[in-house]
């Protein structure tokens, strides 16, 4: 138990350091206009969900129980849905309300 723990502190560790080297290089180099960046992101993070596709392709637990996650992936993305545009026009109009004079 110990050396999950110690492997999982030792992952997170790895995380926040690449969070943190990220935001070092964003900081020293903000006033230069890095129009490949958003781009680059968006090209990353299609990899990412592809391979992530492929490796849930592969476990076969997984497509073997495709009707009972589906149905339960259907429901978690109507309510994270539905709370992401409640608390997104509760925002929008607490920011509006700050911007117009009103608290």
């Amino acid at each position: 138990m110990r050396k999950k723990i110690h492997y999982l502190c030792s992952i997170m560790l790895k995380f926040v350091a690449i969070i943190l080297s990220g935001m070092a290089v964003g900081f020293l180099l903000r006033k230069r206009q890095l129009r490949v960046v958003p781009n680059l992101v968006t090209v990353l993070i299609w990899l990412l969900l592809f391979f992530l596709g492929v490796e849930v392709g592969e476990n076969p637990q997984v497509i073997g129980g495709i009707t009972t996650l589906g149905l339960e992936a259907l429901w978690l993305s109507i309510a994270g849905l539905m709370g992401t545009i409640l608390f997104s026009w509760a925002l929008w109009r607490w920011v509006r309300g700050k911007k117009g004079g009103r608290s």
